[in-house]
């Protein structure tokens, strides 16, 4: 994928290695990231304010079909990955084929692993990967006001 931020899981190991080894706080967040929306905006932002580097894990178009359903991802993998290598607070991205990120957290070991509002602490499904490690989880990005699914659906209704 031609975009710098992009990374595959290997090489994204080795880069976080290096910001690991000069002192920089870790974060991962991820998500589908399908129509990109002010909450997603501020989950990132959140994300971001936690640490020195924000990783973001996409879900691949297949693991993203498989979660929402047919008809998903509206926007491809390729372009979705261009859409959050834009964003300032975003310093590397990363596609993922999983359901979950248990992967990549596995692979990365970041110090914090933040999740949206829809989530808990004890409903993240990936709390006992991320506790494995000694890492810490967060909730970030405020009240749920909207979702991709919502996008949709108004989108449907005005147009449809």
């Amino acid at each position: 994928m031609p975009c710098a931020k992009f990374h595959p899981l290997p090489r994204l190991r080795s880069e976080i290695e290096r910001e690991r080894k000069a002192g920089r706080v870790i974060v991962l967040a991820n998500g589908g990231f399908d129509l990109i929306h002010v909450g997603h905006v501020r989950y990132l932002q959140q994300a971001k304010a936690r640490g020195d580097v924000l990783v973001v894990a996409l879900n691949s178009d297949a693991s993203l079909k498989k979660l929402k359903g047919g008809g998903r991802a509206l926007i491809d993998e390729r372009g979705r990955v261009r859409i959050i290598a834009a964003l300032g607070c975003v310093d590397y991205v990363t596609v993922f084929a999983e359901e979950t990120v248990e992967r990549v957290l596995r692979a990365i070991t970041p110090h914090i692993h933040c999740k949206g509002s829809d989530y808990t602490l004890d409903s993240i499904p990936e709390r006992d990967v991320v506790r494995s490690y000694g890492g810490q989880m967060a909730i970030v990005g405020g009240a749920k006001v909207r979702s991709s699914s919502q996008v949709i659906a108004a989108i449907k209704e005005r147009y449809g």
